[in-house]
């Protein structure tokens, strides 16, 4: 995997890469996560929705035999501006120790299928050939 940042563009302002190239033999799309528990439970803030969209996403990485290293794509939805520190946050936290950190879309929406919903989070993985 390589990260792919031109010259000729500003660098990355966050904790993400323009560009990712890789060659993969096996590819994990998420469907998107919302922050909730295995036992129902919903954080009341956009932060512990933020890690516990991540750790549902660590979980199925886990069952394809896959980590953080392999995600190649992050896009993130949030309700609000003002959660965008919050997920940030998660999302380092989330991506400590990863060399190559992935290309990222942060999106601000309306709403989700419930209102206590914050954030919603995908990931694309792949195993490097």
């Amino acid at each position: 995997m390589k990260a792919i940042t031109p010259p000729e563009i500003a660098p990355p302002f966050g904790a993400y890469s323009h560009g990712v190239a890789a060659s993969v033999s096996r590819l994990l799309l998420t469907s998107g996560q919302l922050g909730i528990a295995p036992d129902g439970s919903v954080p009341a803030d956009a932060l512990g929705q933020a890690r516990q969209c991540f750790a549902n996403i660590r979980a199925i990485l886990a069952e394809a035999e896959m980590d953080a290293s392999d995600v190649l794509r992050l896009n993130a939805f949030v309700t609000d501006r003002a959660y965008f520190p919050a997920y940030m946050a998660a999302r380092d936290e989330w991506l400590a120790g990863v060399v190559v950190r992935p290309a990222s879309t942060l999106v601000i929406v309306s709403g989700f299928t419930r209102p206590e919903f914050l954030v919603e989070v995908e990931a694309t993985a792949g195993v490097l050939q």
